[in-house]
């Protein structure tokens, strides 16, 4: 059977509001930073989006004092039914400006506007709903008498989920009585830049959130400020490190959530069409870019042609092309220099003797696109098996036995997710408890819930988000 011709459905790039300028947000006002100001590229086209005002380390210290000045006077003496309805107006405010932050994203990031619009935008709005409903209730979470906020909360983001990265770190953090100095990704500012729009909106008092727009220097000035007791990061392996270093020995907490090279395991008697569905989305949405994708294949010996055969066919059904285009499956990769790093681990796999398989889907000559691509004979030892590749690339090994299944899967220094395809529930709870990662879906991949706490073990990084667990992260207990 044919393949369906679509005709275009663009989304319309007026609906973002883009200005051609963006400024910090610091102490309630958008202030002109003193760093060089960067400009903001689209991936899909390589076009300048916007002129954005970066920070100095001095303007750091100027928006921890900010932030630390709201802290004392305001918002850690505020009771938690007050701060729990600035969250709800802001997760309206979100919502009524949905259609305006899914456009500016999927310009900024390059990901599909189906995944910005369905995905990342309304869940970022229910974690402010979900956080909102604990601000009133911490002294009946079970954290002991009397919990108190840690002070000054110093957060990076990466930049596959703009939007949703700062709300998993601010929700939490104002409804425990924070107060926040965020940086967000150096290529993807806008949505940040807009939230502090939503933050004037809703009338939050001055300081409680601040963002400063920089490259990774800013982000170690945040991370080392004395007056800094908190810290979380989400990003590579590598910066996690360093992070963790630079920190040791103060008395600031921390929550590092890291790179990841999950298993998704699938058995012979799974459901095959449904594991495909599941494989397709654990390793290419949003082009791969999630440190919990899917990325090593695990299928039982007895079936594994017949599920690379699946997948190869629904692989090449999906639509690359144009982010703000409604049909599109697979939009662009965020920058030049990942790309380059997709470009130089798939060469590897080549070199190594992999067998590759790509996508035939057209590919558009202008812009950072890759097409999905899929490994079959992979070996434990090869580097498409080791490293994060974080793009649209699979890499797919074989199995026999459980056991078997079992040892390939723990085989890497990463441990956030994992995935487990077949039919028997014993089977299922087996596996889910010998595998070491911190969140193990069965048959589904990637479901998010605000209630539920995310996190990893290992090199992907230590402490949870989401959930009573999360809040913890950010309490005096």
């Amino acid at each position: 059977m044919g393949i369906f011709e679509y005709a275009p459905a663009p989304e319309s790039r007026d609906l973002a509001n883009l200005k051609p300028r963006y400024r910090p947000f610091v102490n309630g006002e958008f202030v002109d930073g003193s760093g060089e100001p960067l400009k903001t590229i689209n991936p899909a086209t390589e076009e300048v989006l916007a002129e954005v005002g970066t920070a100095s380390v001095s303007d750091v210290d100027i928006a921890v004092k900010a932030a630390r000045k709201a802290y004392n006077g305001v918002w850690s003496k505020m009771p938690g039914s007050e701060r729990a309805k600035y969250l709800f107006r802001i997760a309206r405010l979100i919502q009524e400006r949905s259609r305006e932050l899914a456009v500016l994203e999927s310009l900024d990031n390059g990901k599909p506007i189906k995944e910005s619009r369905d995905s990342d935008v309304p869940t970022a709005a229910a974690h402010f709903f979900y956080h909102a409903g604990w601000a009133d209730k911490l002294d009946y979470a079970g954290y002991g008498p009397n919990p108190k906020p840690l002070g000054v909360a110093g957060q990076v983001i990466p930049w596959n989920f703009p939007l949703l990265m700062l709300a998993w770190k601010i929700a939490p953090a104002l409804a425990t009585g924070n107060t926040v100095v965020l940086k967000p990704a150096e290529t993807t500012p806008l949505t940040a830049l807009v939230f502090a729009e939503i933050c004037q909106q809703a009338e939050l008092p001055p300081g409680v959130v601040n963002i400063l727009p920089g490259a990774g220097d800013i982000g170690a000035a945040l991370v080392g400020h004395g007056d800094v007791n908190k810290v979380a990061f989400t990003g590579s392996t590598e910066v996690g490190k360093a992070i963790q270093r630079q920190i040791a020995g103060t008395a600031k907490k921390l929550t590092l959530e890291l790179g990841g090279k999950a298993a998704n395991v699938v058995f012979d008697d799974a459901p095959l069409d449904q594991a495909v569905e599941g494989i397709v989305n654990g390793i290419f949405f949003n082009q791969g870019h999630v440190c919990c994708a899917g990325s090593r294949l695990l299928v039982q010996e007895s079936i594994a042609e017949e599920v690379l055969e699946k997948l190869r066919h629904r692989v090449s059904t999906l639509r690359l092309g144009d982010p703000l285009d409604k049909n599109t499956d697979i939009g662009a990769i965020n920058s030049a220099e990942q790309l380059a790093k997709i470009k130089g681990l798939v060469e590897s796999g080549d070199a190594e003797g992999a067998e590759r398989w790509t996508s035939p889907c057209p590919v558009p000559e202008r812009g950072f696109f890759f097409a999905p691509t899929v490994f079959s004979d992979v070996q434990q030892s090869m580097r498409i098996a080791r490293e994060e590749i974080f793009g649209p690339v699979l890499s797919v090994l074989t199995f026999r036995t459980p056991d078997e299944a079992v040892t390939k899967a723990n085989n890497t220094p990463y441990g956030l997710s994992a995935g487990i395809w077949t039919e028997k529930g014993s089977r299922i709870l087996w596996m889910a408890n010998q595998l070491r990662a911190g969140v193990v879906w069965a048959n589904t991949f990637n479901r998010f819930d605000p209630a539920a706490p995310f996190g990893g073990y290992q090199e992907s990084g230590f402490g949870r988000e989401g959930g009573r667990t999360g809040l913890e992260a950010y309490l005096d207990v």
